[in-house]
């Protein structure tokens, strides 16, 4: 029997097992199919007319040019592994999960700040990118009583300001602490690979904190490497250059490094996986049971540095990557979500 007799003329979905919260909400509209990332390939999606994947699945012609697909959701932030002029081109809806993990990467960020510096007094901290995630860091931040400083040139250009605007290499030079939120990207007016670099990495303040939770590249890891062999800088990496396999001499180095597990808060996963049945059932035109699913984040109105240190020590999940690197996929897809801060006063 083929694949295509066997959906008896439904809707196929192929699904990422590892997608939380999914199983049960489509199989009323489709006969949804769960594998592993590793074995998204031609075969196993040519005759799906949906994806619903995670950041290791590249969307792309290779692996839709000879499928039926008109639909593709990941249930991350991030888009850099869709091709999205080719997806446009080929007629495939691609969509993603913006902002759903932002307040647990900044629960990630503020944990490790609070975790090396718990007096906050007399820092400059630079927050290099003020979308979802930047956003609600540099909030925070403010709220804890930090000087908050923001670099985010895209914004800038759409005309969105900041109080505490710095052009990327000032901020460097001049803040105590760096932490990087922005997309990854190769092209455009502003691209961000390497932005973190051997020029405005070595103009850093001696013992600054440089924390990369965006995207590996984003960061040059063999610069990196070599500064926190001088000495020269200090560095937090939940996101590493060549994921999975990244730099086992690198690790040994920094403060506090982890599987790119920042945004894994248990309200993150599910809003994902709210947001990218949302989408997929806007597509098909069906009504998907989203019963227990967190809802859009709302900003507190104050915070106490005990609500961040008290839900979550970033550190705690170090000894975890240091033990098993190699196994660094596998670390993620085990990961024991976390609950994010229970803000006392958010309503």
């Amino acid at each position: 029997m083929t694949p295509q007799e066997k959906s008896n003329g439904r809707t196929v979905i192929v699904a990422d097992r590892h997608i939380p919260y999914l199983r049960g909400r489509l199989e009323p509209f489709a006969e949804v199919r769960y594998i592993d990332q590793e074995e998204f390939s031609p075969e196993a999606v040519r005759d799906a007319d949906a994806l619903l994947v995670r950041t290791r699945t590249r969307c792309n012609r290779d692996l839709l040019g000879e499928s039926r697909v008109q639909f593709a959701a990941t249930a991350t932030i991030g888009l850099d592994h869709f091709d999205m002029d080719w997806l446009a081109s080929a007629g495939i809806s691609a969509t993603n999960a913006p902002g759903c993990n932002a307040p647990g990467v900044a629960q990630y960020v503020w944990g490790a700040i609070l975790e090396l510096y718990p007096d906050l007094r007399g820092l400059k901290i630079g927050v290099v990118g003020k979308g979802h995630v930047g956003s609600i860091v540099a909030d925070w931040g403010r709220k804890l009583g930090a000087e908050i400083l923001v670099c985010d040139p895209p914004r800038k250009e759409k005309g969105f300001t900041d109080e505490n605007y710095l052009p990327l290499d000032t901020l460097m030079r001049e803040c105590d602490i760096v932490t990087f939120h922005t997309p990854y990207t190769r092209a455009g007016s502003h691209p961000t690979h390497h932005l973190a670099n051997a020029n405005n990495m070595g103009e850093m303040k001696k013992g600054a904190l440089l924390i990369n939770a965006a995207r590996g590249g984003v960061v040059d890891n063999k610069t990196l490497r070599r500064l926190l062999e001088e000495k020269k800088i200090r560095a937090v990496i939940d996101t590493w250059e060549n994921e999975p396999n990244l730099d086992p001499e690198l690790l040994k180095l920094v403060e506090i490094g982890t599987p790119h597990i920042a945004g894994y808060s248990l309200e993150g996963k599910q809003r994902a996986t709210r947001m990218i049945l949302e989408a997929i059932a806007k597509h098909f035109g069906w009504t998907v049971d989203l019963t227990g699913l967190a809802p859009d984040y709302e900003a507190p109105l104050s915070i106490r540095k005990e609500e961040i240190t008290e839900s979550y020590r970033p550190s705690a999940d170090m000894k975890a990557l240091e033990e098993g690197y190699s196994h660094f996929d596998t670390l993620r897809a085990k990961y024991e979500t976390r609950p994010e801060p229970h803000f006392m006063n958010k309503d």
